[in-house]
């Protein structure tokens, strides 16, 4: 925890937005389909949603492991598609220092979908690397190799995916 967040911690509104978060987290234990992860992810964009003016996201570490257990391949595409919304909204509360920052926790879940996604899954995919990851500059520099080799594999030549 940062010292941000701690400072936020005497913010009663603040320190229900982190219960309502880990409450929206422990929907993803008791997940035993695909269904109930769409279900999970919905209730925590929800709370997100709710609190987007904290530009700081608790639990961020859990979030991250969660969000990139959703992002597995033997998981159907309308998973994938919840929990790339998920990360859109965390990207935009927390802005581009913060992405920066944190670059680690999210891109463990975003780098390898690419070429086992869907074709439904991978214009959302890139359309996030261009809005949020593209414009971090040289800020992105440490996570630049994983970055390229989650991309250049998953990009077929011919398709319509691969100019872009």
């Amino acid at each position: 925890m940062n010292a941000e967040e701690v400072e936020l911690l005497s913010d009663s509104k603040y320190r229900n937005y982190v219960a309502a978060v880990d409450k929206a987290l422990k929907n993803f234990e008791y997940s035993s389909e695909w269904a109930d992860l769409i279900s999970a992810l919905g209730k925590l964009n929800k709370v997100l949603q709710n609190n987007a003016k904290y530009q700081v996201v608790p639990k961020k570490l859990t979030i991250g492991k969660r969000l990139a257990q959703c992002l597995h391949p033997a998981l159907p595409s309308g998973v994938h598609r919840k929990a790339l919304e998920t990360y859109e909204i965390i990207f935009k509360i927390i802005g581009p220092k913060r992405l920066a920052k944190d670059l680690f926790l999210y891109s463990s879940g975003l780098f390898p979908l690419l070429s086992n996604a869907a074709m439904s899954v991978k214009p959302v995919l890139l359309g996030l690397y261009e809005t949020y990851y593209l414009p971090l500059g040289k800020t992105l520099k440490p996570g630049l190799q994983g970055l390229l080799t989650g991309v250049l594999p998953g990009l077929e030549e011919g398709s319509e995916y691969y100019d872009r």
